[in-house]
């Protein structure tokens, strides 16, 4: 993704907090040691049954602070947000190939659903 990118990928979080919600984790220095992006998911999402759904799209953790909860801190803030947004289902997804992201998704008590690989084809 191109700095451009990000920034225009940004500016559309932003403009809308009722769907997006961003959380950052601070060392006891004030540093920020970690972050989680959620969204709410109005589709269809891979093993779920209700809508919408919280969705972790993204979540770090520095690797100085990692293995003392910073994820789940950072997991647990998102929750909430998505509960108070009607949430009841929490979903996530990672690369089929990334077993230490599987590994922290049931730390944190996600259970795999499905593994999916999708396929494109150009036209024309």
């Amino acid at each position: 993704m191109s700095e451009d990118d990000h920034i225009s990928e940004t500016q559309r979080l932003l403009a809308d907090p009722h769907r997006y919600a961003s959380f950052i984790a601070f060392s006891c220095e004030n540093s920020p040691i970690g972050f989680a992006e959620a969204a709410l998911r109005h589709d269809y999402v891979n093993g779920c049954k209700t809508s919408p759904v919280l969705f972790l799209e993204g979540i770090y953790v520095v690797p100085a602070a990692r293995r003392v909860g910073v994820a789940r801190a950072l997991c647990s803030a998102a929750g909430q947000w998505g509960s108070a947004h009607g949430c009841t289902e929490f979903a996530s997804d990672s690369q089929a190939d990334n077993v230490c992201a599987h590994s922290l998704h049931h730390a944190l008590g996600f259970d795999e659903t499905e593994r999916v690989i999708f396929f494109r084809k150009r036209l024309g």
